[in-house]
């Protein structure tokens, strides 16, 4: 049996540290592991969160090793090369595959119940590796995906249409990476199209905002990491929000990476699509609508993917 509030954090960098930060901020979680190839830094991560607790809630916060996996619910995969300056997503691809061998097996020995949370890069492609390599249901392994692009696109438009960003409805899906696409022909403002929500606002050049707005949400990581070297706060943010519908059992549709299982004419591949998250992990994938151009942006995204998957031969 697992226990829903124990999760574990694996890899104790900029990211992996984030995250366990805004988890310790959720106040549903009763134990966190940290797991580190370096076990100092684990435990000094450890210790400093474990510090800040009396302004929090009570909680066990531990530096530990595959064996105090056992119970846990949830655990999040963060471990891997960081991207560099002028690197894309993909070029970190053998890397981290190689890392995932090692981590992986060592999980599933241990633990087979908790949902493996992939955040590491090129995200989805490591998602349908670590599926391959646990052998665990596809439903039980599920990458961050598309989630905090998403929320840079909401974050954008919101900035544009001087509009609070939860009323804007919006998902950028495909790779989390160069070839993601935005789905405006879905977009809406509490309901209202986007185009007329613009037109309201006094902005009429909608193709040429709109593909300003794709830009940059797409290049947002670039240029985060060449000025400052990593991101980590905003996928901290998105994590805490997939951790939470884990654990509450929320059913929120979420833009996850996750096994398409012929879902958009795509097999054996994860991508990031509109998906129902709950406690069982990716519960459902949506087929949404998208208009012919999307389609073809989605299935070009698709074949991105499987050439890079192809060459792991997993």
């Amino acid at each position: 049996m697992v226990n829903i509030q124990k999760a574990a954090v694996i890899g104790c960098g900029f990211v992996g540290s984030s995250i366990a930060f805004a988890l310790t901020q959720t106040g549903v979680f009763s134990e966190l592991v940290l797991i580190d190839v370096n076990r100092d830094k684990a435990q000094g991560e450890a210790m400093d969160l474990a510090h800040g607790l009396p302004f929090a809630r009570p909680m066990k916060i531990l530096a530990g090793d595959y064996p105090d996996l056992r119970e846990c619910a949830l655990v999040i995969i963060t471990a891997g090369a960081n991207q560099k300056p002028e690197e894309t997503r993909l070029d970190l691809v053998h890397k981290n595959v190689a890392i995932l061998k090692t981590v992986i097996p060592q999980i599933v020995r241990y633990n087979r119940e908790a949902i493996l949370l992939i955040v590491s890069n090129p995200v989805d492609i490591l998602t349908w590796a670590a599926q391959k390599l646990s052998g665990l249901p596809a439903c039980q392994v599920i990458g961050s995906g598309t989630v905090l692009d998403t929320a840079r696109l909401k974050y954008l438009l919101s900035q544009h249409l001087n509009v609070d960003a939860r009323s804007v409805h919006a998902v950028i899906i495909g790779e989390h990476g160069d070839s993601e696409l935005a789905v405006w022909s879905g977009a809406n403002v509490s309901g209202v199209d986007l185009d007329h929500f613009c037109e309201l606002c006094g902005h009429t050049a909608h193709r040429e905002n709109m593909e300003r707005i794709y830009r940059d949400v797409r290049d947002s990581a670039y240029e985060i990491i060449e000025k400052k070297g990593a991101t980590y706060y905003g996928i901290a943010a998105t994590v805490k929000r997939i951790a939470l519908c884990i654990v509450r059992d929320e059913h929120s549709v979420l833009p996850v990476s996750t096994q398409l299982g012929g879902l958009y004419g795509v097999e054996d591949l994860c991508m990031s699509v509109p998906t129902v998250v709950g406690r069982a992990g990716a519960e459902r994938v949506l087929e949404i609508e998208l208009s012919p151009e999307e389609r073809q942006a989605f299935h070009a995204s698709a074949v991105t993917l499987r050439q890079v998957a192809d060459e792991l031969g997993l």
